[in-house]
């Protein structure tokens, strides 16, 4: 059996032929099985759920978070719109109401 090569977005290496594609059942890329790899390495951001999440997605917080230097918190449930992903401790960069700029932990937030 010829091995096939894993997911070029998630790693998974739970790939399959479908015609002339190769498909990842855990994140649903589809892609040519004659593409070339272009040694790009992307990171992956995923969420608590493990939903893998993109730039301009919306997420909302699973638990309160307190803020540094503020008296209230990111109360559970918030919606965050728009968020931008980074490749730091911090990798979701948004704007979050009354708050202002902020950088989240992707383990803390659902995609909405």
């Amino acid at each position: 059996m010829n091995e096939l090569a894993p997911c070029p977005i998630c790693q998974s290496p739970y790939t399959y032929e479908q015609e002339s594609l190769l498909v990842c059942p855990e994140c649903g890329h589809e892609w040519a099985a004659a593409e070339e790899q272009t040694g790009e390495t992307s990171f992956v951001v995923k969420d608590s759920n493990g939903n893998i999440l993109a730039d301009g997605d919306s997420v909302i917080t699973i638990k309160n978070l307190p803020v540094k230097g503020s008296p209230k918190s990111i109360k559970a449930g918030t919606k965050v719109k728009n968020i931008r992903l980074v490749d730091s401790d911090h990798n979701i960069d948004c704007k979050i109401e009354g708050f202002g700029a902020m950088a989240l932990k992707s383990e803390f937030v659902k995609k909405a």
